[in-house]
């Protein structure tokens, strides 16, 4: 374990920019979000982004593939190229811990080459909790955020960042910034580490029980008389899906250019009607289907087919977003018979 004097971060950030891309969280009028470093940027030190940090391992709207028509011929172009090598500073527990998430949709057979490209480019430096918001609930997922996964584990311990790599990627990219770098007492993190889970403790929606929701038969969870009532103040504005670092429903569309024709693809959700949609209508007709599709895919669907690990990371962002104030730990609470 190696630490860094808080007052050289930006000298840290340069070595490293100097080398492989890097981005960090800085403070915007939309609230805290991923930017690429400049020299003299500060890092903010907001508990999460906006929005996650999925966007560089499955952004928004990317390219798949292009046409060009000529009389009756059709080229195809592959437009793949190799992503940059990428450094990701400041991602919190519940974001890394959504990557393997993402990781068990993607790089399953068939794998997602644009995914992994990403994945295999991208290094991530966390960093542990020190404020802990309200909003938070990660423990009922069991996720320790005091003890961040990723690349590279970071802590703030009083005037000092300490550094942890957890395997090679996090070696190479500590040795970038070696010289700044000092041997560590690991005592000072682990009273780092009881710190911030003294905090965790007192947090209000930190044990959300989910034993009784897994313990129901799955049509029991599919016909509850709770989505009667708590589906309906929802306005199906998809924006809990777009904030959520797990989602990872998408649509691919084409469009016409003078140059010939362009397939992409771009995040959908499963909140709008014409989500999969088919030539003979919506499957799910309702807003109440809807919704229930949402969270029996995170609560219930997603952990019988994978283990028991839920699609939901407790990151609290739906819960700042939802206009409605509708969220996960209301659809929880309401399955497991608590209110």
């Amino acid at each position: 374990m190696v630490k860094l004097s808080v007052s050289k971060l930006n000298d840290f950030f340069n070595l490293i920019a100097s080398k492989e891309k890097l981005y960090i969280p800085v403070d915007t009028a939309e609230g805290a979000a991923f930017k690429p470093y400049e020299e003299g940027m500060k890092y903010s030190s907001a508990c999460n982004t906006t929005r996650s940090a999925k966007d560089f391992f499955f952004p928004q709207v990317e390219n798949l593939v292009n046409f060009k028509i000529k009389d009756k011929s059709i080229e195809v172009i592959d437009n793949r190229t190799d992503t940059e090598k990428f450094v990701i500073f400041g991602v919190r527990a519940c974001d890394v811990a959504s990557f393997d998430i993402l990781d068990k949709v993607y790089l399953q057979d068939p794998v997602d080459s644009f995914y992994k490209n990403r994945r295999d480019n991208g290094t991530i430096i966390t960093l542990a909790c020190d404020r802990p918001q309200e909003t938070c609930f990660c423990q009922s997922f069991g996720i320790d955020a005091a003890n961040p996964a990723g690349d590279v584990s970071a802590w703030i311990v009083g005037d000092d960042i300490c550094f942890n790599a957890n395997n090679e990627k996090g070696e190479a990219v500590l040795e970038i910034a070696a010289s700044l770098l000092s041997c560590s007492d690991e005592s000072e993190v682990e009273v780092k580490k009881a710190e911030i889970k003294s905090i965790l403790e007192k947090l209000p929606i930190k044990d959300i029980s989910l034993d009784k929701i897994s313990s129901k038969d799955l049509m029991e969870n599919f016909n509850s008389p709770v989505w009667d009532e708590i589906f309906s103040p929802c306005l199906g504005c998809g924006t809990c899906t777009f904030v959520c670092p797990t989602c990872q429903c998408f649509d691919v569309r084409e469009f016409k250019t003078n140059d010939g024709i362009i397939r992409f693809r771009c995040w959908d959700s499963c909140m709008y009607s014409d989500f999969t949609r088919m030539a003979h209508g919506n499957n799910r007709n309702s807003q109440k289907e809807r919704f229930r599709q949402r969270f029996m895919h995170k609560l219930v669907y997603f952990p019988n087919n994978n283990d028991g690990v839920y699609g939901c990371v407790g990151c609290g962002r739906c819960l700042k977003s939802c206009p409605q104030s509708l969220n996960i730990v209301k659809v929880a609470k309401a399955l497991g018979g608590k209110e």
